[in-house]
């Protein structure tokens, strides 16, 4: 295999993120019948906040207490305790991709193995030991610790770092996320994969080396 290391996102890479579920998941907690219009207006304030975040405009934390500010005035609870308690339902609700498991298993004698992630740490630790994935990876670089969200070059620079400056022309970067994962990759000149969910569209200035549409697409790929 050409590879000897391989970054995968986490988020709608690895894991399922119905973040929708997860919402509902909170809400009922407080007796609220969470709607599909209620996760309509939650995205009009959270989408933009993640492209600020993804541009290093704001920080992990305001991202966090901004999105859930509305609902913790209604609820005269604090915007932490609501976030903190989405990120244990998305835990709770995780499940892995279609193919996940086969792909790290076929993968990891091989490869060594690691995590890039814009998600939150209070997620990411109870999902790899939920799903029994842990072992599959070398390195979880998880971009709140880090202090710069994908795609900003250091945050492949720090995992660089970690994993002893592998050669670039040896590592892959797996995402489903164009502007993100994949225009990360392409700053920091490493090859990269883009996992094309039905229905998305990848911008024309951002150009994967492959392309798939599933994780069992990508194993027979990495051993063509």
């Amino acid at each position: 295999m050409k590879y000897t290391h391989i970054l995968f996102d986490a988020d709608e890479t690895l894991f399922h993120f119905d973040a929708y579920l997860g919402l509902k998941t909170l809400f009922a907690q407080y007796d609220i019948d969470f709607s599909r219009e209620d996760f309509a207006d939650y995205q009009q304030v959270n989408a933009p906040l993640w492209v600020q975040y993804q541009e290093g405009e704001i920080d992990a934390h305001t991202l966090q207490v901004t999105r859930f500010t509305q609902w913790a005035n209604k609820l005269a609870v604090s915007p932490e305790t609501l976030n903190t308690g989405f990120l244990n339902s998305m835990a709770q609700i995780c499940s892995p991709l279609p193919g996940a498991e086969a792909l790290l298993t076929a993968l990891s004698p091989s490869a060594s193995l690691s995590i890039i992630t814009n998600g939150f740490s209070a997620l990411q630790k109870k999902r790899l030991n939920k799903t029994g994935f842990s072992h599959f990876f070398d390195q979880v670089v998880i971009s709140e610790q880090v202090g710069v969200a994908k795609p900003d070059p250091q945050v492949f620079e720090h995992t660089f770092e970690l994993l002893g400056n592998p050669d670039k022309s040896h590592v892959l970067m797996v995402g489903d996320t164009p502007k993100s994962d994949i225009l990360g990759a392409n700053r920091f000149g490493i090859d990269s994969c883009w996992l094309q969910h039905e229905g998305k569209v990848c911008p024309t200035d951002i150009n994967p080396t492959y392309q798939v549409n599933s994780l069992s697409a990508l194993q027979t790929l990495l051993f063509s």
